[in-house]
C-alpha cells in the first residue's frame, strides 16, 4: 500500500507479524518505538532484517518504522525482513528482480507443528515398556 511518499507492507514468519512503514529519510530505524540496536541485541537478527537494504543499497535512503508482535526475536526479524522487502518493492518496482532472486519476497511458511493425540509432542512418543 502506498500513500504519498510512505510505503507500507506486512511481513510474517512463524507466529510473528511485522507492520513496516518506509518514509524517505536518512536511515533511522525504529522497532516498537525503540532503536534497532536496543530491540534486536544480536548481530545475527539485525543483519537478517537489514539484508534487503544492504542488497539494494538503500540503507540510508529511508527511515523505517516497524511494529512487530508475536513469536520470538528470530521470527520477528524474519517478519521484518519480509516487510521491508515488500515495502522496498513498492517504492521501486525495478528492485523486484534483485529481491526475488535473493529470496527476500518469499514468505517462510515453516511453523511449529501441532501436538498429536496419543503422543507426547508433535512426533515424540511416550517411552515404551513391554512389562
Amino acid at each position: 500500500m502506498e500513500s504519498g511518499n510512505v510505503f507500507y507492507a506486512t511481513g510474517k514468519r512463524k507466529d510473528s507479524i511485522a507492520k513496516v512503514w518506509l518514509t524517505p529519510g536518512n536511515g533511522k530505524i525504529l522497532v516498537n518505538n525503540k532503536d534497532l540496536n536496543e530491540y534486536f541485541e544480536l548481530n545475527v537478527t539485525r543483519d537478517l532484517l537489514l539484508s534487503p537494504l544492504v542488497l539494494t543499497e538503500k540503507s540510508d535512503a529511508f527511515d523505517i518504522k516497524v511494529t512487530v508482535m508475536g513469536g520470538g526475536k528470530s521470527g520477528q526479524a524474519g517478519a521484518v525482513r519480509l516487510g521491508v522487502s515488500k515495502a522496498l518493492e513498492l517504492s521501486d518496482p525495478d528492485l523486484r528482480g534483485v529481491l526475488k532472486n535473493a529470496g527476500f519476497l518469499t514468505r517462510d511458511a515453516r511453523k511449529k507443528e501441532r501436538k498429536k493425540y496419543g503422543k507426547k509432542g508433535a512426533r515424540a512418543s511416550f517411552q515404551f515398556s513391554k512389562r
